[in-house]
């Protein structure tokens, strides 16, 4: 059978005003995990339209296309396209588990919630010409699945090919959160077995990983032991966490000693009436700056996350935001407007109170304004979002909060990561079109790889002066 999966490019990924290194980072694993329960006859063909021009001029008997909220119009485009060309064609993924009626008008079957235990159920019923029009998820346990047919990834398109999930959905609630909806209806947070996990990276080349799990430290028992196993592995890694999770235990040092190099944190607001109204219980009452600290003694950078637009913010949110992660030495910041997704808490109450503009899902790209606001006007909202990002990496910004570290080896491993991240775009640029981001790996690991030693400087520098 030939099996055609597709990644449709987000709308944003098409911008002129988006970057596209942000979109040639990792590889679509949701649908290689999937195509691991295929039979080994099957003739399997997986695009991701972010880093390659897709072929729509083939002929497949089956496609399998994950839709997201920005990439909802041009899934259904393909859809339709398919279905046409008499293809039977599915549907998954977060706006599908959002929305399924609206998913529904473009697919011969859809599938709501995680499909570990739905797809393998949808081909055996395929085969057998059975297939149901809705299936939905029922089981909510990783520990037995295959592994992940890396086979079908064209490595060379992407900078971080070497990316792993080795958990699923988060212990959080967050009233914005677009993940809730698709783990509805049963466990939110669940692991793979240690054991599976440990020989998933073991099978990856090179030293560097990145865990695209949403909390990676968000179970002590699992995290502990997938720590324990990672050392001695000579990795080097990415992933995110709480605050909650950082200042509690040990953990954070294991992470350390196994490899953690630098660390996704949803600082989001520094507001605690934004936290409690956004129901980010696992930030209240918590010291960011300890968190802050604890994880630069440790070497590990901060890539702060923060939402504007929330009810409590004023038009001076920007500034001192901005301001406040300069002055913490944050490496890089990821700044979004708010935004209400179907399936949200957030959307419901934002419904309830129609404040919600319109729903043309290109739109819902955290950089647009679709709701009513409070406090601030939509105009200034979206200026203050641009403003936040120039003057974040600014270079004499980027250099202030290099200059925060203790460790003068510390704060170039800060201005190089920074600044080559987000001010060499034609390098970038050059490297996806001649399709060598992968030499690019070698740079990443080194500026990731631990600092030894202290330096001479430790505890003797002056304040550096502001630049203007």
């Amino acid at each position: 059978m030939k099996i055609k999966m597709i990644l449709p490019a987000l709308t944003e990924a098409k911008s002129p005003y988006w970057r596209p290194i942000k979109y040639s980072l990792f590889p679509p694993l949701g649908l290689a995990t999937l195509a691991a329960y295929c039979s080994p006859d099957d003739e399997i063909d997986l695009q991701d339209e972010h880093v390659e021009e897709l072929n729509i001029h083939d002929d497949p008997d089956l496609v399998i296309i994950q839709v997201y909220i920005t990439n909802a119009f041009r899934s259904y485009k393909l859809a339709d396209h398919y279905r046409k060309k008499g293809a039977y064609v599915c549907l998954g993924g977060l706006h599908v588990s959002s929305l399924p009626e609206e998913a529904k008008q473009h697919a011969d079957s859809i599938f709501i919630g995680p499909g570990e235990d739905t797809f393998p159920q949808f081909l055996d019923d395929f085969r057998k010409g059975a297939a149901r029009v809705v299936y939905v998820n029922g089981k909510r346990n990783i520990e037995d699945i295959p592994s992940i047919r890396r086979d079908l990834i064209k490595r060379d398109h992407y900078l971080v090919p070497n990316s792993i999930v080795v958990s699923r959905g988060c212990p959080h609630h967050c009233d914005f959160c677009y993940k809730d909806a698709f783990f509805e209806g049963g466990k939110s947070f669940y692991t793979q077995r240690v054991d599976a996990a440990l020989k998933e990276i073991e099978r990856l080349p090179g030293r560097h990983l990145y865990f695209l799990d949403d909390h990676l430290l968000g179970t002590q028992k699992f995290a502990t032991a997938l720590f324990d196993g990672m050392k001695g592995m000579n990795r080097v890694f990415q992933g995110a966490s709480t605050v909650d999770a950082i200042l509690r235990g040990n953990l954070i040092e294991k992470a350390a000693e196994a490899g953690l190099r630098s660390v996704f944190v949803g600082f989001e607001t520094l507001s605690n009436a934004n936290l409690s109204q956004s129901n980010k219980k696992q930030n209240l009452g918590r010291n960011y700056e300890e968190a802050i600290n604890r994880l630069h003694s440790l070497g590990i950078m901060i890539n702060g996350s923060f939402v504007f637009g929330l009810d409590d913010d004023d038009k001076d949110v920007f500034k001192r935001t901005v301001e406040w992660g300069v002055k913490n030495g944050l490496t890089t910041a990821t700044y979004h407007i708010l935004t209400p997704y179907p399936g949200t808490r957030l959307y419901q109450s934002m419904k309830d109170e129609a404040r919600i503009l319109h729903s043309n899902w290109d739109l819902y790209d955290t950089r647009n304004v679709v709701y009513q606001t409070k406090g601030l006007t939509a105009e200034q909202l979206r200026q203050g979002y641009d403003y936040a990002y120039r003057s974040f990496y600014s270079w004499s910004n980027i250099w202030k909060a290099s200059w925060q570290h203790g460790e003068l080896k510390h704060t170039i491993k800060h201005f190089a990561y920074a600044g080559g991240w987000k001010k060499f775009e034609p390098l970038w640029n050059f490297m996806i079109k001649t399709k060598g981001l992968n030499k690019m790996l070698p740079l990443l690991e080194a500026i990731l790889s631990k600092v030894k030693g202290k330096d001479i400087l430790h505890d003797q520098r002056q304040p550096f002066p502001a630049i203007a």
